[in-house]
């Protein structure tokens, strides 16, 4: 039995089944893992330009790199790996997936129960005001673009210095906790408090599926099956094992 066998197997047999993705899924998307060679932070130092104090005392500063940010996302498209996890879900076999992401992909493909731990890109937000605006509806010729009340805008994603929202992360836990497979796709999940997720749902038993092209500490310490492919090479190649289960 090979190892996409194995996965059908669990998740077929799985009453609760969550995905955990990161950066590694979006990839083959064309967004570059912000840590990775090429990605914003090596050419952006993050505490300069990724940190709440850093927008709150320069937003311009900061807007130059948010809208270089702005333009991979929105040229961005789903990949196979996200029309895969839609798929797991229509055939009601995936109950939610918690992303790290921002770039709203999982919708675009279809997936509808998406907790977004880290927020998202499609509407930006007034800090003064709490009004939010449509990303399309607002126009980046200027940076940084402005609320009708004087104070610049800001994605509505978090920052480094900034909590999880409150609901994503109570939803995140409670997932977490209830899962008896958890998917963990394209994400090393040592940064906090993201990093709490899988050890929670190992601590409870569930089964951690990792799908990851190299090995990351969850290989070594936790994780019960490591697939070292690509998610847009794994997820489909599941999928096909599903459909072979259930001739």
């Amino acid at each position: 039995m090979d190892f996409y066998e194995i996965a059908a197997e669990r998740i077929l047999r799985s009453r609760y089944t969550v995905a955990l993705t990161g950066a590694g899924i979006s990839v083959e998307s064309g967004i570059p893992d912000f840590r990775s060679p090429g990605g914003l932070w090596s050419k952006y130092d993050p505490m300069e330009f990724g940190h709440i104090e850093s927008f709150r005392a320069n937003p311009g500063h900061v807007w130059k790199m948010l809208l270089e940010m702005d333009d991979v996302l929105q040229h961005a498209s789903p990949n196979p790996a996200h029309f895969a996890l839609a798929n797991l879900e229509k055939r009601g076999l995936l109950k939610q997936i918690i992303t790290q992401n921002v770039d709203s992909l999982h919708q675009r493909a279809g997936s509808c129960n998406v907790i977004e731990f880290h927020g998202h890109n499609r509407t930006l937000r007034c800090e003064r005001c709490g009004i939010r605006f449509s990303r399309e509806k607002v126009s980046l010729a200027e940076i940084p673009p402005y609320c009708q009340c004087g104070s610049p805008l800001r994605p509505d994603f978090v920052f480094f210095g900034e909590s999880i929202p409150p609901t994503a992360h109570e939803q995140a836990m409670a997932a977490a906790e209830n899962c008896e497979v958890m998917l963990v796709i394209g994400t090393s999940a040592t940064v906090m408090p993201a990093a709490l997720l899988p050890s929670s749902a190992k601590r409870r038993g569930a089964f951690l599926l990792e799908i990851n092209p190299g090995p990351t500490e969850l290989s070594f310490r936790m994780s019960d099956l490591h697939i070292p492919e690509p998610a847009g090479k794994a997820l489909p190649a599941i999928i096909a094992a599903l459909d072979q289960l259930r001739l």
